[in-house]
């Protein structure tokens, strides 16, 4: 926050003057194990060069304290050199080497070194995340991902605990006894071989009682590769280690053909870490992921999926982001980007989910297509001044867009010369820094095609466009002009090329069968398309057939009939497009809320995939909530409810299809009726085949809480049944949830006026705090919102802040009010920070979207 930022300039300005041959990082962390303990002591001896002997630069730290600073052996004044989280370094010589000692703050926000309490058996862990900037709450360090280094990790602490960090793991050596906490402790001392060449962000520390699964992977050039899987040993018996390993395996394969060079580290690790505010991390041979990946309950389909897809994710980054890096953060999407190519393509071609281009399709390029119309956008190459521009921009135009985008640019040069490409780029920049240009010239001496052009109309301009299909018929019935017509928004009126698919839809027998698929290039305001004229108007013209484009897609007429009659019929991916389609006129105040609302909720019982059900689901609330007129609400929230129930007591006993419809009626029940029900099912007379597991019974009282059909005696005895870490923020959001004004401003207070909620426990707080039947509850607490966003801002880490401003805008109220309120802060706070200022400006637009939608449903 205040302080803590570093500047794009700044950093080059460093990375011009130094280059850091090693660090030596020490730490002691034995009495992480008492509570009380807030800090660590940690010491960094690092060893560089400076181009230009005689100027000054600085290090970065933030943490509690720095005690000691010895530059080239001369003392300097920790007092005078170190403030916020810099310690200045004056009078470099050509060769330089700086011994900080301090002490770190252990962390509970999921960023720098965050410490754990396991409630289940009191035992302690200790995980890192470190990207953007947050390597500095650990250890002093050039806080920027092109000043590479080797870095040397030596660890103090309990000799039962595992230590892992990027290199294989080491022997611990005995050290001492110590008493902590009353408690007397054997302690052991680890010393880690140096990394390779890597950037900061990417290293890694765990250490805890962890447990652990172990296996191999055989390389294309012989090297065997250990595999580490690790978890709370509470969660161990939880852990499908055969699923994953074999996900991971089959990925090491892949990638190793396609990038043609081998795995570049010494060991692939993958920790399931508790309280983590994001997927995964792809630090180097280490990588962290979020422990709901452990499936301690039934979990739908999708989320097995995303769990496959954000594994091969991080595996992808070992090459690209890890071997070779981005120089400075303006290359952020290319990392994700690329690393979501990647990992779709892998899914796909080597996994059991061979449509995961669907899946791409229903769920990253909607969330891109959300992003890219707020007021917020920008162009895929964000120009990311600061770090404080860089934490805001882990958005949809950075990972689904970029991803769209360069499955665009695979077509554009031909798969062969772009695989082709990325073979040559690795090879040329590997262990180095690098920008999108180094890879633009690699693809363009494998592809002959000139692309800065390309890079041009796609990455650097920001919206997106939409396609449409003119269609003009004679008296005979037959086609006699067409085209693709490409519009945009005044704001951001670039018309970009695309390569695309028409298809052509007939209904026959009740069904909508392909008779016809003309792909081609679109230019311009308008592209006819010859390839129609003579032949029968199809009951649905479907543009970006297939979904090779990154453009939304209006529906003609005629084709949006079809779909509303027919969309069941469809098959999965094109079914995935019109819906999409249909969701988007709708959220452009073109089609109804409830003409969506009864699309969706006519096809919730066909042959869905998991992750196309699930976004339904999720699309039919925002529709009911936000986008139905205020007036009509209570009958349509009646007839979602019956529908899902009916769906729920009727579909096949124990498929994903009942524990999605569980789940959603569960969230609209409120009538005496549908409660009763709720509450049988949670005493056990469940339908056939649904699990009463443990995240089943805390959905179902959850939503009795919420109807206020169950209360704190409840939750005191479900938390006494499942006394985890998950069932304490299970119980958290149930608390949150109690529809009585005491209970929201208890949760309002604890998590908004206060600082000491852990991060997933704020999460769970927030989402329980939005439950409401009632609106009346969260009224009073929109103008306390506003209010308290300055400090806020000002006072919390990014990812708490972050949290706090999105999760507790009172969306559900979204009306001309709220509106006029949200756009009161902004125009009050003109020179509020400019990642404050984002954040809330999505929430107005988001408003302002639902009042446009709201007065469309009102017409009927």
């Amino acid at each position: 926050m205040p302080g803590q930022n570093l500047t794009r300039e700044e950093a080059r300005t460093r990375a011009e003057l130094l280059s850091v041959s090693s660090y030596e990082v020490e730490l002691d962390i034995v009495e992480a194990l008492d509570p009380d303990r807030a800090t660590f002591p940690v010491s960094a001896r690092v060893r560089f060069s400076c181009e230009r002997p005689g100027e000054s630069t600085f290090i970065d730290f933030i943490g509690e304290s720095v005690d000691r600073i010895v530059l080239n052996g001369a003392e300097l004044s920790p007092t005078e050199h170190y403030a916020d989280s810099r310690v200045q370094l004056p009078d470099l010589a050509a060769e330089n080497e700086l011994l900080i000692q301090a002490h770190g703050r252990y962390m509970n926000t999921g960023e720098g070194l965050h410490r754990f309490l396991d409630p289940v058996d009191n035992e302690t862990y200790l995980y890192t995340q470190f990207e953007v900037a947050d390597s500095r709450r650990m250890f002093p360090v050039f806080e920027q991902p092109d000043l590479k280094s080797h870095f040397t990790f030596a660890v103090s602490a309990p000799a039962r605990w595992a230590v892992i960090s990027n290199q294989p793991g080491a022997q611990p050596s005995p050290a001492d006894t110590r008493e902590v906490a009353g408690t007397q402790v054997e302690v052991a001392r680890w010393e880690f071989a140096p990394t390779p060449l890597i950037s900061c962000y990417l290293t890694a520390l765990l250490a805890g009682p962890y447990a652990s699964v172990e296996d191999s992977v055989t390389l294309g050039d012989g090297r065997t590769v250990p595999l580490g899987l690790y978890c709370r040993s509470s969660l161990l018996p939880h852990l499908d280690a055969e699923n994953i390993f074999d996900c991971t395996k089959k990925g090491f394969a892949f990638f190793e053909k396609e990038f043609g060079l081998p795995y570049p580290f010494e060991k692939y690790d993958q920790i399931f870490t508790p309280e983590y505010n994001s997927g995964a991390m792809e630090n180097v041979g280490a990588v962290t992921f979020n422990e709901m990946y452990v499936f301690r309950a039934k979990v739908t389909e999708a989320i097995i999926e995303r769990r496959a897809l954000t594994i091969l994710h991080e595996l992808a980054h070992m090459w690209f982001g890890n071997l070779v890096t981005m120089r400075w953060w303006d290359d952020l999407w290319l990392n994700e980007s690329f690393a979501e190519w990647a990992s779709n393509t892998a899914l796909a071609e080597a996994t059991q989910w061979t449509q995961a281009w669907t899946t791409f399709a229903t769920s990253e390029k909607s969330w891109a297509y959300q992003q890219d119309q707020l007021s917020s956008t920008h162009p895929i190459a964000a120009d990311m001044r600061d770090l404080e521009d860089v934490e805001v921009n882990f958005d949809g135009i950075t990972y689904a867009k970029g991803a769209s985008v360069l499955a665009q640019l695979v077509a554009y040069v031909g798969r062969e010369a772009f695989t082709a490409g990325l073979r040559a780029y690795f090879v040329r920049h590997a262990w180095k820094n690098t920008t999108l240009d180094d890879l633009l010239t690699e693809l363009e001496a494998t592809s002959g095609r000139e692309l800065r052009s390309w890079s041009k109309a796609w990455l650097e301009t920001a919206g997106v466009t939409t396609l449409s299909a003119h269609i003009e018929t004679g008296r005979d019935g037959l086609i006699s002009a067409a085209s693709i017509d490409q519009s945009a928004t005044p704001e951001h009126p670039t018309l970009r090329p695309h390569r695309l698919a028409v298809g052509c839809y007939d209904l026959i027998d009740g069904l909508l069968h392909r008779r016809q698929r003309i792909e081609m290039d679109v230019q311009g305001a308008s592209t006819p398309v010859p390839d129609l004229i003579g032949q029968p108007r199809p009951d649905l013209l479907l543009v970006n057939d297939d979904d090779l484009a990154y453009a939304k897609i209006a529906l003609d007429e005629q084709s949006l009939h079809s779909v509303t009659q027919h969309a069941r019929t469809l098959p999965s991916l094109a079914r995935s497009l019109v819906l999409g389609a249909a969701w988007e006129s709708t959220r452009d105040a073109q089609m109804s809320a409830r003409d969506f609302i009864a699309l969706s909720l006519g096809v919730l019982d066909a042959d869905l995939d998991s992750t196309l059900r699930r976004h339904l689901l999720g699309r039919i609330a925002t529709a009911l909530h936000q986008y139905t007129a205020p007036e009509a609400r209570a009958k349509t929230h009646a007839a979602i409810s019956g529908r899902l129930k009916e769906l729920a007591l009727h579909c096949e006993p124990g498929s994903d299809a009942q524990l999605q419809f569980v789940s959603a009626f569960a969230s609209y029940a409120r009538t005496p009726e549908d409660t009763s029900l709720i509450q049988a099912w949670f005493e056990g007379q469940t339908p056939p085949g649904l699990a009463l597991d443990t995240e089943m019974r805390w959905t179902l009282l959850t939503s009795l809480v919420t109807a206020a059909v169950a209360g704190e005696a409840e939750i005191v005895a479900e938390l006494e049944r499942d006394g985890t870490a998950t069932g304490r923020e299970r119980a958290a959001r149930a608390r949150a949830a109690v529809p009585t004004l005491e209970s929201k401003e208890n949760a309002f207070i604890s998590a908004v006026e206060r600082d000491n909620l852990p991060n997933q426990t704020l999460d769970a707080v927030a989402e329980g705090f939005q439950r409401v039947h009632d609106l009346d509850l969260l009224a009073p607490f929109v103008q306390r919102y506003h209010d308290a966003l300055i400090s806020v801002w000002s006072g919390r880490t990014h990812a708490i802040a972050e949290s706090v401003v999105e999760q507790f805008y009172p969306s559900a109220l979204a009306g001309p009010e709220l509106l006029q309120q949200t756009q009161a802060w902004l125009d009050a706070h003109p020179d509020a920070p400019a990642g404050l200022r984002r954040l809330v400006a999505e929430n107005r637009d988001g408003v302002a979207r639902a009042c446009r939608a709201q007065s469309r449903d009102g017409q009927g």
